[in-house]
Parts: C-alpha cells; structure tokens; sequence
C-alpha cells in the first residue's frame, strides 16, 4: 500500500468519525462517544497503562539510580518460581483472602439483615459498625496492636480474667496473620454491610407479600426470596472483598513487619519491600505483575461460576 493510500484511508476513517458526531444520528453517535471515550480513556489511565509498564520493567533488571536496564527476558519471572519468600507470600495472601471471604461476608449479611428489620437503635448501630470504615489503617492498626499486645493488652486481659491461657497473638507465627486478618474484618465489615443493606433496600416489599399470602415462613422467604435477588450485590461484595483482601499491606507493615519468620508477609508486603527497599524494580514489577493476573484470574473465575444472570 502507498503512503498516499495509507494517508487517504486514515482521512477516510477521520471524516466518518466527524460525520457520525454531525450527520444522521448527530445526537445518538454523540451521546454514544460521550458515554464511551471516558470509560476507555479511565480504563486506558488506570489499568491498561500501568500494566504495560509494569509488564515492560519486568523484563528488565532495573535499578532506579542505573544508567541502563539490561533487558533479561522471564528471568525475574523464572527467579519468583524459584523464591520461597514468595511462596510464603502467597499463601499468607490466599489464607487472609480466604478468611475475609469466609467470615466478612456472611457476618455482614447478617448484620445487614438485621438492621433492616428497622429495629430500635438501628441508625446508632450502623454508624458504630460502619466507624472504623472510615478510620485510618494506621491508626486501626496501631490501636489493635495494644489489644494484642501480651503482657498489658485488653484480649489477654479478658482472657486471664475467665481463666484462659494468655497468647503472644501477633508475636507468635501460629496466630499472627489470624490475629491480622480478624482486626481487618473487623475494620472492613462495615463496608461490606452497607452495600448488602442497600441491595436489600432495593427488593420490592411485594414479593415479600406475595411469598407470605403462599405460606412461606421467615426462612423460606429469605431461602426464595431474598437470596437470588441478592445475587448481583452478593457477587459485586465477593469481587470487592477479593480485590481489598489481596491488597493488604498497611496492616502488616504497622503491626508485624512481615514477621515473626515470614508468617505475615503477603504478596504487597513483599512487592513494596523488594522495590523500595532492595530497589529491585524489575523483580517487584514481575510480582505486580503476578499479583494483577491473579487478581483478575480470580475474578472471571467467580463471574463464570455465579452465571451469566450476575449483573447491574
């Protein structure tokens, strides 16, 4: 093809994308453009780019004060395989993710069940739930370190005054990242309470009239009832809980530093200590990287396994 062809065709393409902003269906294309380029120039800003980025740094070993980056290919992606540390990361990560997934969604299920019921005292107890949702990490943190802490915190505490054991949470490796992952429910529960709640706003109290002039008692209208219209918010808080548990990090770094023995190191944890401390940039972007698949993995996973019914 000639440079005139090239030169024509994309004149071609620039005169049909006017055309359609000012001809025909002048106000739908442009209404169709207003909606989209946004969406794709945020997706474009926010994802797309920093992926490639990160993508690119990682196949190089590079050092910020280093006048080159030699390009080395997957090694660093070959060198995570091999990294223990990592694994360990992984699997702290798995098992805090899976603990949030297990206990903050069902336990704000049921908090939010209850509070539409409209009993007494409902807007003070929401707002006391939903208080350490907007609380800084660092000072959540800093707060349940003293209530774990083994010689003057409040946990031992309680137990010493009902004759249990008293436990190094946090200082030893058996309780630690549990220690962690039961502070972050606590903090994180709120959220996930309200989004639950507003879907529950939004079921139409006819169907419950409808399920009770049929005989359904209080657990079959929420087996028939409430549940499968809850789908998509169910589905829209296991995204959430996913993406936020993955991401932890302030936590760790306040609480335990990664310790005791790697215990609470998590895949974050390890990201930031390997790029801003080692200044191993290309290795921290091999497992942002990681971390991104992951993430995104997890999430089509459960979209193919709640079904296709699944949306807003």
């Amino acid at each position: 093809m000639s440079q005139s062809q090239g030169t024509t065709g994309v004149r071609d393409r620039l005169d049909g994308f006017v055309s359609g902003l000012t001809v025909g269906n002048a106000d739908t294309d442009l209404s169709w453009y207003a909606i989209v380029l946004p969406k794709v120039f945020i997706f474009a800003a926010v994802l797309l780019i920093p992926f490639l980025g990160a993508f690119y740094v990682s196949l190089h070993q590079w050092e910020p004060l280093a006048q080159s980056h030699p390009f080395v290919g997957i090694d660093n992606y070959v060198r995570l395989v091999q990294d223990p540390i990592f694994w360990d990361a992984l699997i702290n990560t798995a098992g805090y993710s899976l603990a949030l997934l297990v206990f903050d969604v069902p336990i704000a299920l049921g908090l939010a069940l209850l509070l539409n019921m409209n009993l007494r005292g409902t807007k003070f107890y929401s707002a006391a739930i939903f208080l350490p949702v907007v609380t800084s990490w660092v000072v959540v943190s800093l707060i349940w370190s003293w209530i774990y802490n083994p010689q003057y915190g409040l946990l031992n505490t309680m137990l010493g005054t009902i004759g249990l054991p008293q436990l190094s949470w946090l200082q030893s490796s058996k309780t630690a990242l549990a220690s962690i992952a039961l502070m972050s429910i606590w903090k994180h529960i709120g959220f996930n309470m309200v989004i639950f709640l507003a879907g529950l706003k939004g079921i139409p109290d006819d169907l419950y009239e409808a399920a009770i002039i049929d005989g359904a008692n209080r657990w079959e209208r929420f087996r028939y009832v409430t549940l499968p219209l809850l789908k998509p918010t169910t589905f829209f808080v296991f995204i959430v809980t996913l993406v936020f548990s993955f991401r932890v990090y302030t936590q760790v770094y306040v609480m335990t530093n990664g310790g005791p023995v790697h215990s609470t190191y998590t895949i974050v944890y390890y990201f930031w200590q390997t790029g801003f401390q080692q200044f191993e940039m290309g290795y921290a972007s091999a497992i942002a990287v990681v971390l991104f698949l992951l993430v995104f993995g997890l999430s089509v996973l459960q979209q193919r396994t709640w079904g296709d019914d699944v949306g807003y």
